[in-house]
């Protein structure tokens, strides 16, 4: 400490500095814990409280769930935390019930990865991680009810993430009801034959597991043989959305292979069409709602059947129109057709090449099933971004059949290659290259024939040979489509699209259908720290739900945590989980109604989105053993009411980086849980909230390492030195990797946390990334020190203020900030709010004298949502007894927010004349009355007669002189 600072602490021992900040942080902390101030009161059950409370609005506001990191936070984890607290201490200082509360997402891949580093137990390190997570969001002053905050590695919470899955195990989707319903109503209708069997035969004549492998088939969860995204390198399955751009997994940047395995998944393409037309009804930006829209990928087309041989192959079409111009077809390498046997080939694929095979066709390979066996191997090595990705170069081979298509009656080659999926439409295409890019590309690289049947409208002739590339249009005629009992020649797009779907309809070969982008959700996980699946096997293989009775199913204690990984590029693997190798779970003796037997246990284990599928419903009602929730706590918190027609969480913040994944999962199951009536509201979250990040500088060395930015010299000319070596500075994520983080912990002890609050709530926009700069926190540092001075005296302690009325001037600049901090209060714009205070803060620092006591309370509430600690302390040292959280926002008086005069200007050929200071309620005709007696607007008149006068009341007079 210098000498001068220690002097003016001597001179002003009530100063407001860190250790005054400090300690009164701490002690108001202290009391908001002890007093219970944040807990928000249900209408029943344990947690049920006064009454008058309950009978309030309510609002309920939400954080994304944080990941309890080993590192900690650092100051750009806890903006959304900060913005939401700011929000919900707004909303209970306007009279609403306000439950908010946070969590922790506490299953997954970190914590596992450092077990096996270390050979801690995942839940050691995990509940180490929580508890300092807990301190440091304690040490921000955020409101949140400590009752209802949960951890998903919690058996006791996910006892009832398990419940959820059965429920789901336990439906289907009933497209008469267009809902879920219990499976056992499916089962009725079987033993009823109201619903035939696939086979025709009586369900009665059924075995036990060919009635499982129907069932299968409807389940909302489901157990299949399906193409994953295999990671040797992980040592487990990802979703389609776990995998970048470029084909490898998005943790780790291995890469990622197709292969075969028997996973869970869950039937989410059922609830497309919903999924898709509830987000009309949600307040949510725009980019979000397009990105779920995007990757739903609704399309409306037709299915049609082309026949081979015995077979057929099925396509989904969104140009039914130009079947006439399909000359050859193409399937997924992954196709049932093609993939059926164990050498890579199947039904159709015969033994030898037929009569007059083209060279490039066959990949130089002697037969079909070598050809098809080797293409299948090369495409397994790609991840589906990358088969979708448009190459120069299209690969693919025949398979050595042809099909017939079913307008023309032509004998069409049928390929193999890797640019069609199997998880999208029916895993086959019929390629009319003369009107598709990519088909024509295909085309053209093996020598394959193109009819034109969309009539150019851009001056080329109609013979695609000639062509450059393909002709796309939805707004042309159809030519070249005759033959048979159908002619679509000369119609035009839409109405070519509704003859050949009624014709194809009718000669019972193909129908008018919808298809999706999405595809069913993989649920299994190769990893130890997940939640068990509550399912088991008998010897048969036929999977059986454990009764609610025996959850939650705990994890068991393993000695190897890592699940069995293999060479990164070793595709030709399988999966081995760290649950199959302990035995005695795994293997048990069961009674589940019908006598003790041997089961085995699914070893994979739930993905890490499971546990955040459902957690705002938990956060209701968080201690009920009997239910997830008790449906009138849910009712009230989350269900449907004016303006919110599916329910939902009122306000939920947090990253946009969970468009898809979180969000549309969520979705989901809180769609499963409506229909078959456990919860009331459709939709989890009815108004999201994008919040923006705060980036730091980044300093790299030659070598492109990361160097501490703390570091870091600032030469002239934005020179940057590390160590005596130059380095260079890019702008990008905050993090511990990167070597730029800043700590809450650092910028508390040195200005405390209501300054940090402050500091980041006025960087900018809450929805637009900011840069962090440290040298920038003491501006609102200084704010708050003014402040204090405006209502303590540093020497004494004491208060300042006085008992007199306010003036005019202070009035006037009171209610415009009362009135322009709750506009910003409630719309989020937290930065103008501060800039509004400050503004009226500096006002009253300017006059010089005591600040009237009125005036000062009104100050002190407008800033508590912002900076709740020394708020307190202020309306404690005011007189006040009650907590400042509860007390009532202030309310601008509308005759002191509308100036008293405003300026007009007058303009004579454009050129300003006069200014005049007139009411802002003055009429057009007693502003041009004024303007045009002002003085100094007769004398630049100079007796010239007027032509027309432009009154814009009350701020601006253009006159024009004849």
């Amino acid at each position: 400490m210098s000498e001068t600072t220690n002097a003016a602490e001597v001179a002003a021992p009530h100063r407001y500095t860190a250790a005054l900040a400090a300690d009164i942080e701490a002690r108001w902390q202290d009391f908001w814990e002890a007093e219970g101030t944040y807990e928000a009161p249900n209408p029943k059950g344990d947690l049920a409280g006064d009454p008058t409370a309950v009978a309030r609005p309510k609002k309920f506001i939400m954080d994304m769930f944080p990941y309890p990191s080993g590192a900690g936070l650092h100051v750009g984890h806890p903006l959304g935390f900060i913005a939401t607290d700011v929000y919900a201490r707004y909303q209970r200082m306007t009279g609403h019930n306000v439950l908010h509360t946070l969590g922790f997402d506490a299953f997954g891949l970190p914590a596992e990865q450092y077990a096996v580093q270390t050979g801690t137990h995942p839940r050691v390190s995990t509940e180490a991680n929580i508890v300092n997570m807990r301190r440091q969001l304690r040490q921000l002053g955020l409101g949140h009810d400590p009752r209802r905050s949960i951890e998903t590695i919690d058996p006791a919470y996910y006892k009832w993430t398990q419940w959820i899955f059965l429920q789901i195990f336990n439906s289907w989707y009933d497209p008469e009801a267009d809902a879920a319903r219990p499976i056992d109503t499916l089962v009725a209708q079987f033993e009823a034959s109201t619903r035939p069997t696939p086979d025709g035969r009586p369900w009665a004549e059924l075995s036990p597991i060919e009635r499982a492998n129907v069932l299968g088939e409807y389940r909302l969860a489901y157990a299949s043989d399906a193409p994953v995204n295999w990671c040797p390198g992980l040592g487990t399955v990802l979703a389609n959305e776990e995998v970048t751009a470029d084909g490898r997994s998005e943790r780790g940047n291995y890469p990622v292979f197709k292969a075969k395995l028997r996973q869970w998944n869950m039937r989410i393409t059922a609830y497309a069409d919903r999924l898709l037309k509830d987000l009309d009804q949600l307040d949510w930006p725009e980019a979000i709602k397009l990105q779920q829209r995007n990757w739903i990928g609704r399309s409306e087309g037709a299915r049609v059947d082309f026949p081979v041989g015995d077979e057929k192959i099925t396509v989904f079409t969104t140009r039914q129109d130009t079947l006439f111009g399909a000359t050859y077809m193409v399937l997924a390498p992954e196709h049932p057709l093609i993939a059926g046997a164990d050498n890579g080939t199947g039904s159709i694929v015969p033994d030898a090449w037929p009569e007059g095979t083209h060279d490039v066709w066959t990949g130089g390979h002697a037969t079909p099933a070598e050809a098809v066996a080797a293409y299948r191997k090369q495409a397994a090595s790609k991840s589906d971004v990358e088969r979708q990705a448009e190459a120069k170069d299209k690969t693919g081979v025949f398979t050595g059949v042809y099909a017939t298509n079913p307008v023309s009656g032509e004998q069409v080659p049928v390929f193999i290659a890797d640019y069609v999926l199997m998880g999208y439409g029916t895993g086959a295409i019929m390629a009319v290259p003369a009107h598709d890019t990519r088909d024509f590309a295909f085309a053209r690289a093996f020598e394959l024939p193109m009819r034109c049947v969309v009539e150019p409208s851009d001056g080329r002739d109609t013979d695609p040979s000639t062509w450059d590339d393909a002709f796309a249009s939805y707004d042309a005629k159809i030519v070249n489509s005759s033959g048979g009992t159908i002619s679509l020649d000369g119609l035009g797009v839409t109405e070519a699209k509704a003859k050949i779907t009624e014709w194809l309809a009718a000669q019972g070969i193909g129908e008018g259908t919808v298809n999706f982008r999405l595809r069913d959700w993989l649920f299994s996980r190769q990893r130890y720290w997940g939640e068990p699946f509550p399912i088991v096997y008998d010897e048969d293989g036929v999977a059986h739900a454990l009764p609610e009775s025996m959850l939650p199913l705990e994890l068991p204690e393993v000695e190897d945590y890592s699940p069995r990984t293999f060479d990164a590029d070793d595709a030709d693997t399988q999966p081995e989980t760290p649950l199959s190798r302990n035995e005695d779970w795994v293997n048990v003796e069961l009674d589940l109604g019908d006598g003790v037997k041997r089961y085995r246990r699914e070893t994979n284990t739930m993905p890490n989105w499971a546990g955040s599928c459902w957690y705002e419903m938990r956060y209701l009602d968080p201690s009920n053993p009997d239910k997830l929730v008790d449906p009138d706590v849910e009712q009230y918190w989350m269900g449907p009411r004016e303006g919110q027609p599916h329910g939902g969480v009122d306000l939920y913040v947090g990253g946009a980086e969970h468009a898809v994944l979180h969000l549309l999962y969520a979705r989901f199951w809180s769609k499963v849980l409506f229909d078959l009536g456990h919860v009331s509201s459709a939709e989890p979250f009815h108004k999201l909230y994008n919040q923006g990040m705060i980036q730091a500088y980044v300093y790299r060395d030659a070598r492109g390492i990361a160097v501490p930015a703390a570091e870091v010299e600032e030469h002239e000319g934005g020179v940057f030195y590390y160590e005596g070596g130059k380095v260079s500075r890019l702008l990008g994520k905050m993090g511990k990797s990167l070597k730029n983080a800043v700590t809450p912990d650092e910028i508390c002890a040195e200005y405390g946390a209501d300054t940090l609050r402050l500091y980041e709530m006025a960087m900018g926009p809450l929805d637009v990334s900011r840069p962090w700069d440290t040298r920038a926190v003491v501006g609102q540092y200084r704010l708050l020190q003014r402040l204090w001075r405006n209502v303590v005296d540093e020497a004494s302690g004491e208060v300042t203020v006085v008992d007199t009325e306010p003036d005019e001037a202070a009035l006037r600049a009171l209610h415009k900030a009362i009135d322009g901090v709750t506009q910003d209060m409630a719309n989020l714009r937290f930065n103008t709010a501060i800039a509004k205070v400050t503004e009226l803060n500096n006002h009253l620092t300017k006059t010089g004298g005591p600040i009237p006591r009125t005036v000062a309370e009104q100050l002190v509430l407008l800033i508590a949502p912002l900076a709740p600690h020394i708020a307190e302390e202020l309306w404690r040292k005011l007189g006040h007894t009650g907590t400042v959280v509860h007390a009532d926002f202030p309310v601008a008086d509308p005759a002191y927010v509308v100036d008293e005069t405003v300026t007009c200007v007058v303009q004579i050929k454009g050129k300003v004349k006069a200014r005049l200071e007139v009411a802002p309620s003055i009429s057009e005709a007693d502003l041009e009355a004024t303007a045009l007696a002002e003085p100094a607007v007769v004398a630049a008149l100079n007796g010239a007669g007027i032509r027309k006068v432009i009154v814009r009341a009350p701020k601006l007079v253009n006159i024009v002189p004849a």
